[in-house]
């Protein structure tokens, strides 16, 4: 056996980077504390989700992967309790800016950068203003616990995104993300819609998922988005086995034994029977 315990967290955020910052440390403490190997906080976690509005003042939040104080302050986070961070963060890159995420080891060894690829562009959600489409491929990272894969928010409606994870070996897929009410049609709540796909993408997979979503009320200066937080864990057969509420903050753990999901993945056949000199046209648009 091969255990690996896996958290997912949600907070609402404020309008001040300690403050969120302290909160997010905390809740990687939290599930430490309760055993967890790989703790996910939710995208973008140091401050509001400020992609409401178009205003070029949000550039100046962005941090170089090399230099970044925000990846050098959790990869001693990591190391003191000795757990793996999918970290959501803004970069910066010469002229370009982009929506990222780095893999930091139990060690504190910040491993490679993902650029999110899909990029969402509606009312409340306006990021093509902010980011450039990602130009790193999907990343797996070998880690501590295991191969853990990794997107972002708007990658998670994607299933070829999910695939190429697991074709590349990841173990566990981690997403976190922001995502509420749509301010052009407030009664629509996408809120079930997001954690089925997902799931199926576990089922489709048969690797666990783990999904990390903000919670709470946020204003800009066009709009306002209740984000619906729901942040779960769900199986290699995509049945969802813990999750939060939409208005609590806090942690959810499950643990997983890899070598029998590793078992069951190959038994069933799945990548056995793939026929990809079929699936052409989904290189085109």
């Amino acid at each position: 056996m091969r255990m690996v315990s896996v958290a997912a967290t949600q907070f609402k955020a404020s309008k001040l980077r300690d403050e969120n910052i302290a909160t997010a440390e905390s809740l990687v403490e939290r599930a430490a504390e309760q055993g967890a190997n790989v703790v996910l906080l939710q995208e973008l976690f140091a401050g509001e989700y400020w992609c409401k509005d178009q205003l070029a003042s949000y550039f100046s939040w962005a941090e170089e992967f090399e230099t970044s104080p925000l990846l050098k302050h959790f990869a001693q986070v990591a190391k003191k309790f000795e757990v793996v961070l999918p970290l959501s963060y803004f970069e910066k890159s010469q002229n370009n800016y982009f929506n990222s995420l780095a893999m930091i080891d139990a060690d504190g060894t910040i491993l490679d950068n993902y650029r999110k690829a899909h990029i969402p562009d509606g009312p409340g959600y306006q990021e093509k203003y902010y980011f450039s489409p990602g130009d790193t491929g999907f990343k797996v990272w070998q880690t501590r616990y295991g191969c853990m894969g990794a997107a972002i928010c708007w990658d998670q409606w994607f299933p070829e995104a999910a695939r190429i994870l697991a074709l590349k070996g990841a173990e566990v897929i981690f997403y976190p993300t922001a995502i509420g009410s749509e301010p052009q049609a407030p009664d629509w709540d996408s809120c079930e819609h997001w954690q089925t796909v997902m799931c199926g993408h576990g089922a489709a997979n048969m690797v666990p998922i783990v999904a990390s979503n903000r919670i709470g009320c946020e204003v800009g200066q066009t709009c306002e988005i209740n984000f619906y937080g729901s942040s779960f864990i769900c199986d290699q057969f995509g049945k969802i086995l813990t999750r939060l509420d939409r208005n609590e903050s806090g942690v959810i753990c499950q643990q997983f034994d890899l070598d029998l999901i590793a078992e069951q993945r190959v038994s069933w056949g799945l990548f056995r029977d793939r026929r990809p000199e079929h699936y052409q046209r989904i290189l085109k648009l």
